[in-house]
């Protein structure tokens, strides 16, 4: 079974974690849960944004708002999935006294957001909406 497999059912079975390892430091377990909420409000801001731009900017050309609209959202949704994601392997890494993992994600994620914002001024200042 993959790594991802393994960790996707410990999404749902917390206790399952607390039995790998030792318990780390508790500041540490809040850190990492403070991280998770962080990834969490980031999600739910590209969501919102997402319905921002569908709802508040009609005169875009329909496929251009709705892609922007789907790219934001489909963000969002990907970065909440990653938050919990990256929550458990932080917690099993810790609990495991392995070093914390390394993740491209945040580099993905800055990417999208900075395409989807260039295609916006690129659009209004263009005037083509």
């Amino acid at each position: 079974m993959s790594d991802f497999v393994r960790s996707l059912r410990l999404w749902f079975a917390p206790r399952r974690i607390q039995q790998e390892g030792e318990t780390p430091d508790y500041r540490f377990s809040l850190a990492n849960e403070r991280t998770f909420l962080a990834w969490i409000r980031t999600a739910l801001a590209l969501i919102a944004g997402g319905f921002a731009v569908d709802q508040f900017l009609p005169d875009l050309r329909w496929g251009i708002r709705v892609g922007l609209s789907l790219a934001l959202i489909g963000t969002g949704v990907l970065c909440a999935f990653r938050g919990v994601h990256h929550w458990v392997r932080c917690e099993l890494a810790m609990r495991r006294g392995e070093d914390l993992p390394l993740s491209r994600f945040p580099s993905l994620l800055a990417l999208v957001v900075g395409a989807v914002s260039v295609t916006m001024v690129v659009v209004v200042a263009s005037g083509r909406g």
